[in-house]
Protein backbone atom coordinates (compact mmCIF):
# COMPACT_ATOMS: atom_id res chain seq x y z
CA UNK A 1 0.00 0.00 0.00
CA UNK A 2 1.18 3.23 -0.26
CA UNK A 3 1.18 6.12 2.23
CA UNK A 4 1.79 9.71 1.87
CA UNK A 5 4.46 12.05 3.92
CA UNK A 6 5.89 8.65 5.68
CA UNK A 7 7.01 7.36 2.58
CA UNK A 8 9.84 8.71 2.33
CA UNK A 9 11.12 8.51 6.31
CA UNK A 10 14.05 6.89 7.01
CA UNK A 11 14.92 4.33 9.27
CA UNK A 12 14.23 6.17 12.76
CA UNK A 13 18.16 5.20 13.68
CA UNK A 14 17.36 5.55 17.77
CA UNK A 15 14.95 2.28 17.46
CA UNK A 16 17.82 0.57 16.33
CA UNK A 17 19.50 1.09 19.43
CA UNK A 18 16.28 1.11 21.61
CA UNK A 19 16.19 -2.44 20.26
CA UNK A 20 19.67 -3.68 21.58
CA UNK A 21 18.89 -2.33 24.71
CA UNK A 22 15.63 -4.46 25.12
CA UNK A 23 17.25 -7.18 23.49
CA UNK A 24 19.94 -7.34 26.24
CA UNK A 25 17.77 -6.51 29.08
CA UNK A 26 15.71 -9.82 27.98
CA UNK A 27 19.27 -11.62 28.57
CA UNK A 28 19.56 -10.02 31.91
CA UNK A 29 21.98 -8.09 31.00
CA UNK A 30 22.23 -4.52 33.25
CA UNK A 31 22.18 -1.82 30.62
CA UNK A 32 22.85 1.66 31.13
CA UNK A 33 20.10 3.88 29.17
CA UNK A 34 21.81 7.33 28.47
CA UNK A 35 20.41 7.24 25.31
CA UNK A 36 16.45 8.82 25.12
CA UNK A 37 16.33 11.36 26.69
CA UNK A 38 13.35 10.72 29.35
CA UNK A 39 13.52 12.76 32.18
CA UNK A 40 13.38 10.37 35.13
CA UNK A 41 12.79 13.00 38.11
CA UNK A 42 9.28 13.41 39.65
CA UNK A 43 7.02 15.85 38.74
CA UNK A 44 6.35 18.11 41.24
CA UNK A 45 4.36 16.94 44.35
CA UNK A 46 1.35 20.45 44.04
CA UNK A 47 0.75 19.02 40.23
CA UNK A 48 0.08 15.49 41.39
CA UNK A 49 -1.79 16.64 44.40
CA UNK A 50 -3.96 19.27 42.01
CA UNK A 51 -4.30 16.85 39.08
CA UNK A 52 -5.96 14.12 41.59
CA UNK A 53 -8.41 16.56 43.03
CA UNK A 54 -9.55 18.16 39.41
CA UNK A 55 -9.76 14.84 38.00
CA UNK A 56 -12.57 13.83 41.03
CA UNK A 57 -14.70 16.77 39.49
CA UNK A 58 -16.67 15.68 36.58
CA UNK A 59 -17.37 18.33 35.04
CA UNK A 60 -13.29 18.35 34.13
CA UNK A 61 -14.15 15.25 32.05
CA UNK A 62 -16.17 16.93 29.09
CA UNK A 63 -13.70 18.40 26.11
CA UNK A 64 -11.75 21.47 27.08
CA UNK A 65 -10.20 24.16 24.81
CA UNK A 66 -7.56 23.43 22.51
CA UNK A 67 -6.45 27.03 22.75
CA UNK A 68 -5.80 26.50 26.63
CA UNK A 69 -7.92 27.38 29.53
CA UNK A 70 -8.01 31.28 30.27
CA UNK A 71 -6.01 30.63 33.97
CA UNK A 72 -3.53 28.91 32.27
CA UNK A 73 -2.68 31.14 29.58
CA UNK A 74 -2.88 33.77 32.41
CA UNK A 75 0.13 32.05 34.17
CA UNK A 76 2.19 31.90 31.23
CA UNK A 77 1.85 35.58 30.92
CA UNK A 78 2.98 36.15 34.49
CA UNK A 79 5.35 33.42 34.23
CA UNK A 80 6.87 35.38 31.11
CA UNK A 81 6.84 39.05 32.87
CA UNK A 82 8.23 37.22 36.38
CA UNK A 83 11.11 35.64 34.14
CA UNK A 84 11.94 37.38 31.94
CA UNK A 85 10.49 40.77 31.92
CA UNK A 86 7.98 40.20 28.63
CA UNK A 87 4.44 40.88 28.26
CA UNK A 88 1.93 38.84 26.70
CA UNK A 89 -1.58 39.17 26.16
CA UNK A 90 -3.55 35.59 27.16
CA UNK A 91 -5.59 35.98 24.48
CA UNK A 92 -3.64 37.11 21.43
CA UNK A 93 -0.44 36.11 22.02
CA UNK A 94 -0.67 32.53 23.48
CA UNK A 95 -1.84 28.92 22.96
CA UNK A 96 -1.47 26.11 24.45
CA UNK A 97 0.02 22.53 22.31
CA UNK A 98 -0.03 19.52 23.71
CA UNK A 99 4.03 19.33 23.87
CA UNK A 100 6.01 20.92 21.82
CA UNK A 101 6.00 18.65 19.59
CA UNK A 102 2.72 18.59 18.56
CA UNK A 103 2.92 22.28 18.48
CA UNK A 104 5.66 22.67 16.42
CA UNK A 105 4.94 20.17 14.13
CA UNK A 106 0.99 21.69 13.00
CA UNK A 107 2.73 25.35 13.11
CA UNK A 108 4.46 24.28 10.11
CA UNK A 109 1.08 23.37 8.30
CA UNK A 110 0.49 27.37 8.78
CA UNK A 111 3.74 28.28 7.69
CA UNK A 112 5.09 26.17 4.61
CA UNK A 113 3.68 24.50 2.29
CA UNK A 114 4.86 22.94 -1.55
CA UNK A 115 7.06 25.86 -2.83
CA UNK A 116 8.37 27.07 0.51
CA UNK A 117 11.70 26.60 2.37
CA UNK A 118 12.54 26.63 5.95
CA UNK A 119 16.21 27.00 7.10
CA UNK A 120 17.03 24.23 10.14
CA UNK A 121 20.07 23.75 11.88
CA UNK A 122 21.92 20.72 11.63
CA UNK A 123 22.36 18.49 13.54
CA UNK A 124 18.69 19.19 15.16
CA UNK A 125 16.41 17.46 17.15
CA UNK A 126 14.05 15.33 14.48
CA UNK A 127 11.27 17.09 14.47
CA UNK A 128 12.56 20.22 14.10
CA UNK A 129 13.61 18.82 10.15
CA UNK A 130 10.78 16.69 9.28
CA UNK A 131 8.00 18.73 10.86
CA UNK A 132 8.26 21.63 7.79
CA UNK A 133 8.71 18.44 5.28
CA UNK A 134 5.85 16.88 6.56
CA UNK A 135 3.75 20.21 5.47
CA UNK A 136 5.39 19.51 2.22
CA UNK A 137 8.08 22.19 2.26
CA UNK A 138 11.36 21.89 1.59
CA UNK A 139 14.35 22.03 4.39
CA UNK A 140 17.83 23.50 4.14
CA UNK A 141 20.20 22.19 6.91
CA UNK A 142 22.18 24.85 7.88
CA UNK A 143 25.54 23.46 9.64
CA UNK A 144 25.56 24.43 13.43
CA UNK A 145 28.65 22.84 14.19
CA UNK A 146 29.45 20.35 17.26
CA UNK A 147 31.68 23.40 19.54
CA UNK A 148 29.93 24.42 22.14
CA UNK A 149 31.37 28.04 21.18
CA UNK A 150 29.72 28.06 17.46
CA UNK A 151 26.78 29.88 17.26
CA UNK A 152 28.99 32.79 15.64
CA UNK A 153 29.55 30.49 12.66
CA UNK A 154 26.08 29.34 12.45
CA UNK A 155 24.79 32.66 12.34
CA UNK A 156 27.18 33.41 9.03
CA UNK A 157 26.09 29.78 7.49
CA UNK A 158 22.64 30.91 8.38
CA UNK A 159 22.87 33.96 6.33
CA UNK A 160 24.92 32.21 3.85
CA UNK A 161 21.89 29.89 3.21
CA UNK A 162 19.22 32.66 2.80
CA UNK A 163 21.26 33.95 0.74
CA UNK A 164 22.03 31.49 -1.92
CA UNK A 165 18.57 29.77 -1.60
CA UNK A 166 15.53 30.36 -3.90
CA UNK A 167 12.58 31.04 -3.16
CA UNK A 168 13.61 32.42 -0.41
CA UNK A 169 13.14 30.83 2.88
CA UNK A 170 9.85 31.85 5.06
CA UNK A 171 10.99 30.15 8.42
CA UNK A 172 14.39 29.84 10.35
CA UNK A 173 13.55 26.95 13.09
CA UNK A 174 16.11 27.36 16.39
CA UNK A 175 16.60 26.18 20.01
CA UNK A 176 18.89 27.40 22.17
CA UNK A 177 20.38 26.05 24.32
CA UNK A 178 20.44 23.76 21.42
CA UNK A 179 19.63 19.23 21.31
CA UNK A 180 21.40 17.73 20.77
CA UNK A 181 24.99 20.24 20.81
CA UNK A 182 24.29 21.92 23.88
CA UNK A 183 25.69 25.14 22.01
CA UNK A 184 23.93 28.49 23.76
CA UNK A 185 24.21 31.85 23.10
CA UNK A 186 23.18 34.93 24.48
CA UNK A 187 20.46 37.81 24.11
CA UNK A 188 23.37 39.86 21.70
CA UNK A 189 22.90 36.82 19.23
CA UNK A 190 19.43 36.98 19.99
CA UNK A 191 19.33 39.87 18.98
CA UNK A 192 21.23 39.89 15.27
CA UNK A 193 18.71 37.23 14.53
CA UNK A 194 15.55 38.98 14.90
CA UNK A 195 17.56 41.95 13.07
CA UNK A 196 17.94 39.62 10.64
CA UNK A 197 14.29 37.92 10.20
CA UNK A 198 12.56 41.50 9.88
CA UNK A 199 15.36 43.09 7.36
CA UNK A 200 13.61 39.82 5.53
CA UNK A 201 10.21 39.46 7.15
CA UNK A 202 11.04 35.65 7.69
CA UNK A 203 9.31 34.10 10.86
CA UNK A 204 12.10 32.49 13.80
CA UNK A 205 10.10 29.55 15.60
CA UNK A 206 12.40 29.16 18.70
CA UNK A 207 11.98 25.86 20.61
CA UNK A 208 12.61 26.97 24.01
CA UNK A 209 12.43 23.13 25.23
CA UNK A 210 15.84 23.68 27.52
CA UNK A 211 14.75 27.19 29.05
CA UNK A 212 15.70 26.43 32.65
CA UNK A 213 18.38 23.75 32.25
CA UNK A 214 21.87 25.64 32.32
CA UNK A 215 24.94 25.42 34.25
CA UNK A 216 27.92 27.36 35.64
CA UNK A 217 26.13 30.90 36.37
CA UNK A 218 25.00 30.62 32.38
CA UNK A 219 20.93 32.25 31.99
CA UNK A 220 19.44 31.10 28.71
CA UNK A 221 17.22 33.92 26.73
CA UNK A 222 13.86 34.42 25.95
CA UNK A 223 14.09 35.66 21.80
CA UNK A 224 11.38 37.47 22.71
CA UNK A 225 13.62 39.46 25.26
CA UNK A 226 14.51 41.28 22.25
CA UNK A 227 13.35 44.55 21.51
CA UNK A 228 11.17 44.09 18.49
CA UNK A 229 10.67 39.98 18.68
CA UNK A 230 7.06 39.63 18.71
CA UNK A 231 7.19 41.29 15.09
CA UNK A 232 9.04 37.93 13.61
CA UNK A 233 9.31 35.53 16.27
CA UNK A 234 7.18 33.17 18.31
CA UNK A 235 8.61 30.70 21.13
CA UNK A 236 7.79 27.23 22.37
CA UNK A 237 7.93 27.11 26.26
CA UNK A 238 7.37 23.53 27.60
CA UNK A 239 6.94 22.10 31.66
CA UNK A 240 8.67 19.20 30.12
CA UNK A 241 11.86 19.63 31.27
CA UNK A 242 11.84 22.69 33.49
CA UNK A 243 8.98 21.10 35.57
CA UNK A 244 10.15 17.14 34.52
CA UNK A 245 6.31 16.37 33.45
CA UNK A 246 7.55 15.09 30.02
CA UNK A 247 3.99 13.11 29.90
CA UNK A 248 2.19 15.29 30.69
CA UNK A 249 2.41 16.97 27.26
CA UNK A 250 1.83 20.47 28.11
CA UNK A 251 3.39 23.54 26.45
CA UNK A 252 2.92 26.91 25.00
CA UNK A 253 3.51 28.51 21.64
CA UNK A 254 4.03 32.69 22.70
CA UNK A 255 4.88 35.82 20.55
CA UNK A 256 3.84 37.48 17.22
CA UNK A 257 0.15 37.32 17.70
CA UNK A 258 -0.75 36.55 13.82
CA UNK A 259 1.17 33.28 13.96
CA UNK A 260 -0.34 32.57 17.29
CA UNK A 261 -3.75 32.94 15.71
CA UNK A 262 -3.12 31.35 12.91
CA UNK A 263 -2.18 28.16 15.19
CA UNK A 264 -5.03 28.26 17.27
CA UNK A 265 -7.30 28.53 14.14
CA UNK A 266 -6.20 25.49 13.59
CA UNK A 267 -5.83 23.07 16.15
CA UNK A 268 -9.72 24.26 16.69
CA UNK A 269 -9.83 21.64 14.03
CA UNK A 270 -7.49 19.18 15.21
CA UNK A 271 -8.18 18.67 18.80
CA UNK A 272 -9.64 19.88 21.93
CA UNK A 273 -6.73 20.27 23.71
CA UNK A 274 -4.94 18.61 26.79
CA UNK A 275 -7.35 17.09 29.01
CA UNK A 276 -8.61 19.50 31.71
CA UNK A 277 -7.46 18.27 34.95
CA UNK A 278 -3.57 18.72 33.45
CA UNK A 279 -4.43 22.05 32.36
CA UNK A 280 -5.48 22.92 35.94
CA UNK A 281 -2.58 20.62 37.54
CA UNK A 282 -0.43 23.17 34.86
CA UNK A 283 -1.48 26.31 35.97
CA UNK A 284 -1.30 25.77 39.87
CA UNK A 285 2.61 24.43 38.94
CA UNK A 286 3.21 27.69 36.63
CA UNK A 287 2.02 29.82 39.74
CA UNK A 288 3.20 28.73 42.63
CA UNK A 289 6.19 26.19 42.17
CA UNK A 290 9.28 28.67 40.86
CA UNK A 291 11.17 26.57 43.19
CA UNK A 292 10.78 23.40 41.17
CA UNK A 293 13.27 23.89 38.30
CA UNK A 294 16.11 25.14 40.07
CA UNK A 295 16.11 21.98 41.87
CA UNK A 296 15.58 19.86 38.64
CA UNK A 297 18.39 21.95 37.50
CA UNK A 298 20.93 21.23 40.16
CA UNK A 299 20.49 17.42 39.83
CA UNK A 300 21.35 17.64 36.24
CA UNK A 301 24.37 19.84 36.80
CA UNK A 302 25.49 16.94 39.06
CA UNK A 303 25.33 14.32 36.75
CA UNK A 304 26.46 16.61 33.78
CA UNK A 305 29.61 16.62 36.12
CA UNK A 306 29.84 13.32 36.90
CA UNK A 307 30.04 12.20 33.49
CA UNK A 308 32.34 15.11 32.22
CA UNK A 309 34.60 14.61 34.86
CA UNK A 310 34.51 10.39 34.66
CA UNK A 311 35.08 10.79 30.89
CA UNK A 312 38.08 13.16 31.22
CA UNK A 313 39.70 10.72 33.61
CA UNK A 314 39.24 7.89 31.00
CA UNK A 315 40.94 10.24 28.36
CA UNK A 316 37.71 10.95 26.61
CA UNK A 317 37.71 14.73 26.05
CA UNK A 318 34.51 16.48 26.36
CA UNK A 319 33.46 20.03 26.38
CA UNK A 320 31.44 20.68 29.05
CA UNK A 321 27.54 22.16 28.52
CA UNK A 322 26.18 25.19 29.67
CA UNK A 323 22.65 24.05 28.83
CA UNK A 324 20.39 21.08 27.96
CA UNK A 325 20.15 17.21 29.80
CA UNK A 326 22.69 16.00 27.05
CA UNK A 327 26.57 15.94 26.70
CA UNK A 328 27.57 15.99 23.07
CA UNK A 329 30.31 13.65 22.59
CA UNK A 330 32.86 13.35 19.45
CA UNK A 331 33.77 9.78 18.82
CA UNK A 332 37.17 9.30 19.70
CA UNK A 333 40.05 9.48 16.95
CA UNK A 334 40.54 5.10 17.46
CA UNK A 335 36.76 4.92 16.59
CA UNK A 336 35.95 7.66 13.94
CA UNK A 337 36.03 5.15 11.20
CA UNK A 338 32.94 3.20 12.97
CA UNK A 339 30.57 6.06 12.16
CA UNK A 340 28.01 7.00 15.10
CA UNK A 341 25.44 4.59 14.38
CA UNK A 342 28.57 1.80 14.38
CA UNK A 343 30.02 3.42 17.20
CA UNK A 344 26.52 3.77 19.35
CA UNK A 345 26.43 0.06 18.72
CA UNK A 346 29.40 -1.12 19.78
CA UNK A 347 28.88 0.57 23.15
CA UNK A 348 25.98 -0.77 24.06
CA UNK A 349 26.50 -3.87 22.58
CA UNK A 350 30.00 -4.78 24.45
CA UNK A 351 29.62 -1.86 27.31
CA UNK A 352 26.56 -1.87 27.69
CA UNK A 353 25.79 1.79 27.70
CA UNK A 354 23.12 2.79 25.63
CA UNK A 355 23.79 6.45 23.94
CA UNK A 356 21.92 8.25 20.66
CA UNK A 357 24.08 7.98 17.81
CA UNK A 358 24.86 11.50 16.04
CA UNK A 359 23.40 11.06 12.48
CA UNK A 360 19.74 10.03 14.29
CA UNK A 361 19.60 14.55 14.44
CA UNK A 362 20.78 14.79 10.30
CA UNK A 363 23.85 14.18 8.53
CA UNK A 364 25.22 16.91 10.46
CA UNK A 365 25.36 14.97 13.77
CA UNK A 366 28.00 12.53 12.03
CA UNK A 367 31.01 11.94 14.13
CA UNK A 368 29.24 12.52 17.44
CA UNK A 369 26.98 10.50 20.23
CA UNK A 370 24.71 11.58 22.65
CA UNK A 371 24.57 11.24 26.30
CA UNK A 372 21.22 11.84 28.37
CA UNK A 373 21.80 12.91 31.81
CA UNK A 374 18.71 10.40 32.80
CA UNK A 375 20.50 8.35 35.26
CA UNK A 376 22.23 8.77 39.29
CA UNK A 377 25.74 9.39 39.85
CA UNK A 378 26.07 6.25 40.59
CA UNK A 379 24.56 4.24 37.06
CA UNK A 380 26.62 7.05 35.40
CA UNK A 381 29.75 5.88 37.81
CA UNK A 382 29.67 2.72 36.81
CA UNK A 383 28.77 3.58 32.52
CA UNK A 384 32.33 5.07 33.00
CA UNK A 385 33.73 1.81 34.63
CA UNK A 386 32.31 0.02 31.69
CA UNK A 387 33.24 2.52 28.93
CA UNK A 388 37.10 2.68 30.41
CA UNK A 389 37.10 -1.56 30.13
CA UNK A 390 36.01 -1.61 27.24
CA UNK A 391 37.69 1.22 25.16
CA UNK A 392 40.86 -0.08 26.54
CA UNK A 393 40.15 -3.36 25.73
CA UNK A 394 40.85 -2.29 21.97
CA UNK A 395 44.28 -1.35 22.78
CA UNK A 396 43.87 2.04 21.13
CA UNK A 397 44.30 4.88 23.81
CA UNK A 398 41.43 7.74 23.63
CA UNK A 399 42.22 10.64 22.16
Amino acid sequence: MDFRRITGLPPYVFKIIDQIKIDLRRDGVDVIDLGFGNPDIPSPAIAVEKLTEAAQNTRNHRYSSSKGIPNLRKAVANLYARKYGVELDPDTEIVSTIGAKEGLSHLMWVLVGPGDTALVPSPSYPIHIWAPLFAGAEVRQVRLGGEVSSPDAFFANLIEAYESTWPKPRVVVVSFPHNPTTVCVDLEWMAKLVAFARERGVVIVHDFAYSDTSFDGYVPPSILQVPGAKDCAVEFYTLTKSYSMAGWRVAFMVGNAEVVAALTKLKSYLDYGTFQPIQIAATVTLNEADDYPPLVNSIYESRRNALCDGLEKIGWHIERPLGTMFVWAPIPEPYQEMGSLEFARFLATEAHVATSPGVGFGPGGEGYVRFALIENEMRIAQAVRNLKRVLVKLDAPIQ
